[in-house]
């Protein structure tokens, strides 16, 4: 059975561009993103205890921030952002948001928004070309779009089965966005569901993003 962690990484694994195991860890690492879940070292159930220390000297060693996530809070490490991480259902919605799928000739588009809702504007283009580029490998990847008349409110990337990368504008979009992906993946999909969020997720844990400061 699939755990919060392992859905994580199987879904940005492929849109990172360096992968690492150590010790029952799991490393993804794409600078050229803001995106926490390619830029962490998962602690998987299992992982050898002493591999903290371990890892944090390699992110050292290539530059990076050491982050980290787990399940548990990890010592003298400062924390980033608690997700709900399990699987959805669809729920009740008003019908106002309309919800589409984008092209992805609009890629800007959507890595714009998902950019904004994070208040990350400044890293609108990295993201959109290392998305781009990732899902040219990604064939079975659908982009898509929440809109409330005209105005695009969210964005989703869903990859089969999962739904970790989407932010919106306006709560009211949320459960639309989440509600179309998991029709697409026949019922329901993993997803990350921030502490503000009102929606729920099943068979979850509480995965915590914590960095460790650097001498």
């Amino acid at each position: 059975m699939t755990t919060p962690l392992e859905s994580l990484v199987a879904y940005y694994e492929p849109l990172s561009a360096l992968t690492r195991d150590l010790h029952g860890s799991m490393t993804l690492q794409t600078r050229a993103t803001p995106l926490l879940g390619a830029n962490a070292s998962y602690l998987l159930p299992g992982a050898h205890p002493d591999v903290v220390p371990l890892l944090r000297v390699w992110h050292e060693s290539q530059g990076s921030h050491p982050l980290f996530a787990s399940l548990h809070p990890i010592p003298g490490a400062e924390h980033v952002q608690t997700l709900r991480v399990g699987t959805y259902s669809p729920v009740p919605e008003s019908g106002v948001i309309v919800v589409e799928q984008l092209s992805r000739l609009h890629m800007a588009r959507f890595a714009a928004l998902l950019s904004e809702a994070h208040e990350l504007a400044d890293w609108a283009a990295p993201l959109g070309k290392s998305l781009a580029s990732s899902l040219e490998r990604l064939p079975s990847a659908t982009l898509l779009m929440a809109y409330a008349g005209s105005e695009e409110i969210g964005a989703l990337l869903h990859l089969p089965g999962a739904a970790h990368l989407w932010a919106t504008l306006d709560p009211a979009a949320d459960a639309p966005l989440l509600n179309r992906a998991a029709e697409l993946s026949g019922g329901e999909v993993w997803t990350s569901l921030p502490d503000s969020s009102p929606l729920t997720v099943q068979n979850g844990a509480e995965v915590i993003f914590s960095l460790l400061k650097t001498d």
